[in-house]
């Protein structure tokens, strides 16, 4: 399993920014929803590639699937 982290960094004026490292899919969300309760507030969002990485590896498995039947 590969490793899982959040990197937080707050600059001297006091701005947060957090990224999420091998956290794919939807579960980075989750991740970032709690962050910005914690912060209290969020100014933007930007998703990585590894939050598609999980729905490509999904499709691939359907894929894989189908060509069986």
């Amino acid at each position: 399993m590969a490793r899982e982290e959040i990197e937080i960094e707050i600059s001297p004026s006091g701005k947060v920014t957090a990224r999420t490292i091998g956290i794919k899919g939807s579960k980075c969300l989750d991740v970032a929803d709690m962050l910005v309760q914690i912060i209290g507030r969020e100014e933007s969002r930007e998703l990585t590639s590894e939050y598609y990485e999980a729905q490509q590896e999904v499709d691939q498995q359907a894929e894989v699937r189908d060509r069986r039947r």
